[in-house]
């Protein structure tokens, strides 16, 4: 066979195998749809969760972005995709008659992982392990798109308001504001604020994470370097809303106290993130910069 007839074949090989594929998200995805609906509209009714539905989208835009990476080696693996998927129906079906709680979104927590699954399980069926493991990053990146059981969603939330009111505390007595502070309640002159749950900054906060996840996968090579970029994002995200409720509440005694209720209160929360990814730029261009020193010396080496 000549290497132009060879190229032929597996560029009908992987023709058929992407096709394939496709074709199992697309019947996986009818076969779930009362789940997929379900998690469309939650993402779309709940602030902490809006990011959802861009979610497997991204992911298999990566996967098509570094598709010369990823499909390199490919090679059918039926038994163990079947398998993967099998588990992922399995857990659907716990999912509902098994020993997990039928409220405080469980099942759709269940439901979405098991879909996950029986995507990542059509994956390796149609390319093979070694596909799985490049484009590992990309499938894994769809966990994002899971909804958290309310009792770890209203942990985070909390979370948040407890790191957000002590940050903005912090910052009323570095300006020499006189604070006093009760639990969420933070009383200043003229006006007392409420860090509630709606000032949590969760969907900032998880639009912040999956931002810095996914420039980190793009432009740093270490993968400790990939994980600490994603992880300074948390503590950041209270920084950030810290600073925003500080902002809002001192420019409503010193400047208009509509500022409190006006459109940047409701509409400033971007302007607040782009301030956190100039504080995190530097650290970013730290880890960047090192990652290509290091390369270079390899490439030396």
């Amino acid at each position: 066979m000549t290497s132009t007839a060879a190229t032929a074949v597996l560029t009908t090989n992987e023709r058929r195998r992407h096709l394939g594929f496709v074709a199992f998200i697309v019947i996986s995805s009818l076969a779930f749809y009362k789940t997929l609906s379900a998690l469309v509209k939650y993402s779309l009714h709940d602030a902490s969760s809006s990011h959802i539905i861009l979610i497997p989208l991204v992911a298999f835009f990566l996967l098509y972005v570094e598709r010369q990476t990823v499909f390199l080696i490919t090679r059918t693996n039926i038994g163990s995709g079947i398998g993967l998927a099998l588990g992922g129906m399995i857990l659907y079906w716990l999912a509902h008659r098994g020993p997990f709680p039928q409220d405080g979104n469980w099942p759709l927590f269940l439901e979405t992982c098991s879909v996950i699954l029986v995507w990542i399980g059509g994956f390796l069926a149609c390319y093979g392990p070694l596909a799985l493991r490049a484009g590992s990053f990309s499938l894994l990146f769809l966990l994002l798109m899971v909804p958290l059981p309310d009792v770890f969603l209203d942990r985070a939330i909390h979370a948040l308001q407890e790191g957000s009111t002590e940050i903005a505390y912090l910052i009323f007595q570095a300006v020499g504001t006189p604070v006093v502070r009760h639990g969420f309640l933070l009383s200043v002159p003229g006006v007392t604020i409420e860090v509630a749950k709606e000032c949590s900054s969760i969907r900032s906060s998880t639009a912040l994470f999956v931002t810095c996840l996914l420039a980190a996968h793009l432009y740093l090579r270490t993968s400790w370097k990939v994980m600490l970029l994603a992880l300074l994002s948390v503590p950041l995200s209270v920084i950030k809303n810290g600073i925003r409720i500080a902002t809002l509440t001192l420019l409503s005694i010193y400047v208009d106290p509509d500022f409190l209720t006006g459109k940047l209160h409701r509409e400033g929360g971007f302007v607040f993130f782009l301030v956190a990814l100039l504080i995190l730029w530097p650290v970013f261009w730290w880890l960047m910069k090192s990652d290509k020193r290091r390369g270079s010396v390899n490439s030396a080496a």
